[in-house]
């Protein structure tokens, strides 16, 4: 579990080898086995036999994080503040040993994993990239829970750490000196563990700056009247973009502010009451739920045809040097992958490579990369105004504009020189793949590929199944996915594919309240409190009328006699034919833009689309954008346009935009209550009719398929 190792300069080695695990994990069992550990140091110590602790790993990683099975279960609040005060009472038993400790950081420190290392005195990494530190809590719906928010304010100040608390982000080594979260970076383990070493024996005054009666947070406290004006702005920034739906993102703001005004021990266990709180509240486990356990899932193969071997992709090509197509590029340059970009001629091929260039640099600033990385990494990339480059390529990823005559073209090109085990994949947004590959020469081996925009940061890719696309393309379009670090979801090939046709539902609700005469300020504003990063209309001329209007018309198609002309029809009709106003693409839709791309609400809605409504009940607002998603997802599971609740979740979230705080499309029933759910829809469809209607798939939907799957099934 812990080896011990004392050298001729009394310098202690402790290194973290969990049995039975592929990994160190920060839990009571390695707690327990670190309590005899403390005791021999500290009895070391008073017999003048102890210089220093180094703490490292013989793990891959470090460090792992906390047992979220464990945080899932939990909702008692007692129990929660015991637990953190249990880890707390740990951590300081690592910090006050009367002898400096260094962090020896070999691998992956993230969440209560960092916890440790912000425990000892000093903190050396590895200069691996690829290795990641920090503490991504938030981004499932908690906090820390062993006082890392309370040492980073002491370390670093109130208005250091809290971005760094609030984003979450995990930061690579370089990245994580930048900002101030370790103090030495080292080539090689040995270098690592010899500078370890020798600040441990040039330090021997180790008390913490908290524990120094004399010490003093950087930048002051919150009872400081400028940095209290400051932090004031800052929550009011976070409420504003926010709505206050996310606990624990207000925690870390108010912790801070009450924690800098007090002494260490008292801010300690205000941290543990802060997190017990958000530990056992609703969203969390919402949270929880959705960005762990389903994106565990996804990552494990759920939607993945069986049988097929792990494919690796070695070489890709990218058709079009657009922003899409150049960002896929990046994407894969990140990854270790090969790259060939084409365009339709070599200047404009040569663009998507400055586009590229740009972003390392952009990453390279931030410590992603370092500056010799830049010319590793472009010189895996080979620009091109022809096809015959791609006959090494084991995937090409078409990114063109969308119009089926010239992806047919490309495609063509391309495949001419492509050998039979390569595939080719779409990057459509609403051209049918079945369509699509009819023009293929292999159309088992085309898949669609649909990247949300921009290709370099959404998390999320639809891997679009045709007709006549093979298994064991699917298979291979999944793990190229999982190669790039995408998040993977299997869709049938049906109108709007799952992403596009679900959003649909919230952009024509938000129409249709426009067309029943609330204000449009209105309604983008109870889009955004809803939860969802921007309003309808806004969302509307993102996507362009001309688009919103043919997912329409697809599903007409697709439901034949069934289909009923949603309501909002007339005025996107009304929007695009008449006024001539069609969107973004054009800077006039239902917002006017400037040539810097500013938005302002079009002054003329008003009189083409008069405000009746005085009264408005915002809750019932709220519900229809929330509750129409929901059901068409529910329609979209029914007619396996996808198959998995975890995929259906995790698109939802990272796809478009549905409000994390939810967990997810399916997540939100399970949040409402299935009974209180189908009440609400029961009285929103007599309210506003047979869109309300509740698939089947929905009305007999076991709660328990809604619990994370590792826990429940």
């Amino acid at each position: 579990m812990i080896h011990y190792r004392k050298d001729t300069d009394n310098i202690v080695t402790l290194i973290l080898d969990m049995s039975g695990r592929s990994g160190n994990l920060l839990n009571h069992e390695i707690v327990a086995a670190f309590a005899p550990v403390i005791h021999h140091l500290k009895q070391e110590k008073a017999a003048g036999k102890l210089n220093g602790v180094i703490i490292t790993s013989a793990k891959k990683d470090f460090l792992e994080s906390g047992d979220l099975d464990y945080l899932y279960r939990l909702n008692d609040p007692a129990k929660a503040y015991e637990a953190a005060q249990q880890l707390k009472q740990f951590l300081r038993d690592v910090e006050v040993p009367g002898v400096p400790v260094a962090a020896a950081i070999n691998g992956d420190a993230l969440g209560t994993g960092f916890e440790l290392t912000l425990a000892c005195h000093y903190r050396i990494v590895l200069a691996d990239s690829e290795l990641r530190l920090g503490h991504p809590e938030v981004k499932i719906g908690l906090i820390p829970s062993g006082g890392a928010i309370i040492r980073l304010m002491w370390l670093l100040g109130i208005e250091r750490a809290y971005p760094l608390l609030l984003e979450g982000r995990r930061y690579s080594p370089q990245e994580a000196l930048k900002v101030g979260l370790i103090d030495e970076l080292a080539n090689t383990r040995e270098e690592m563990l010899i500078r370890a070493k020798q600040w441990l024996l040039k330090h021997h005054d180790v008390r913490r700056t908290w524990d120094d009666p004399d010490g003093d947070i950087p930048g002051g406290t919150a009872a400081d009247p400028n940095l209290g004006h400051r932090i004031r702005l800052l929550t009011a920034r976070l409420s504003a973009k926010t709505n206050d739906l996310y606990p624990a993102k207000r925690a870390i703001i108010d912790l801070l502010a009450e924690a800098s005004k007090l002494d260490f021990a008292t801010a300690y266990r205000l941290d543990s009451r802060y997190y017990a709180r958000v530990a056992t509240d609703p969203v969390t486990k919402n949270m929880i739920s959705t960005f762990w356990f389903d994106k565990q899932a996804v990552r494990g193969g759920v939607g993945r045809p069986k049988g097929y071997g792990k494919f690796r992709a070695r070489r890709v090509g990218v058709i079009g040097a657009g922003m899409m197509g150049s960002g896929i590029a990046f994407l894969c340059l990140r990854n270790g992958l090969d790259v060939v970009l084409k365009d339709v001629s070599q200047p404009i091929a040569d663009r998507g490579k400055e586009y590229v260039a740009e972003k390392i640099d952009e990453y390279t600033e931030r410590g992603t990369f370092q500056p010799e990385d830049r010319e590793k990494l472009l010189s895996r990339i080979t620009t091109t105004n022809s096809s015959h480059l791609f006959k090494d390529c084991d995937i090409v990823v078409e990114a063109v504009f969308e119009n089926k005559s010239v992806k047919t073209k490309v495609t063509r090109e391309a495949e001419e020189h492509l050998d039979e085990y390569s595939i080719f994949a779409t990057n459509t947004l609403s051209i049918p793949i079945t369509e699509l590959g009819k023009e293929s020469l292999r159309p088992e081996n085309y898949v669609g590929l649909h990247f949300f925009s921009p290709a370099e940061r959404t998390s999320v890719v639809e891997v679009v199944v045709g007709d006549q696309t093979s298994d064991e393309t699917v298979a291979r379009a999944f793990d190229f996915a999982i190669a790039i670090r995408k998040l993977p979801v299997v869709v049938k090939d049906s109108w709007g594919f799952f992403a596009a046709r679900v959003l649909n539902t919230y952009i024509l609700e938000g129409v249709t309240m426009l067309r029943e005469g609330y204000p449009a300020a209105l309604i983008e504003n109870m889009g955004k409190q809803a939860g969802m990063k921007k309003g309808p209309l806004a969302m509307a001329d993102e996507l362009g009328l001309k688009l919103v209007l043919r997912y329409e018309q697809q599903a007409a198609e697709h439901y034949g006699k069934r289909y009923k002309q949603h309501p909002a029809v007339p005025a996107l009709t009304k929007m695009r034919e008449e006024l001539e106003r069609s969107g973004k693409s054009k800077r006039v839709g239902f917002y006017d833009y400037d040539v810097e791309g500013v938005a302002r609400l079009w002054p003329g809605l008003a009189e083409h689309f008069p405000v009746t409504k005085d009264d408005y009940n915002r809750k019932r607002m709220k519900d229809r954008f929330l509750f129409a998603q929901v059901i068409e997802a529910g329609w979209c599971l029914q007619e396996k346009v996808i198959g998995h609740i975890e995929a259906a979740n995790l698109a939802s979230v990272y796809g478009w935009g549905f409000p994390g705080y939810t967990g997810g499309v399916m997540r939100y029933i399970y949040s409402c209550g299935k009974d209180n759910f189908l009440e609400r829809c029961g009285e929103l469809k007599e309210r506003y009719g047979q869109r309300f209607t509740v698939p089947r798939y929905l009305r007999e939907l076991d709660a328990d398929t809604l619990i994370p799957r590792s826990l429940s099934r």
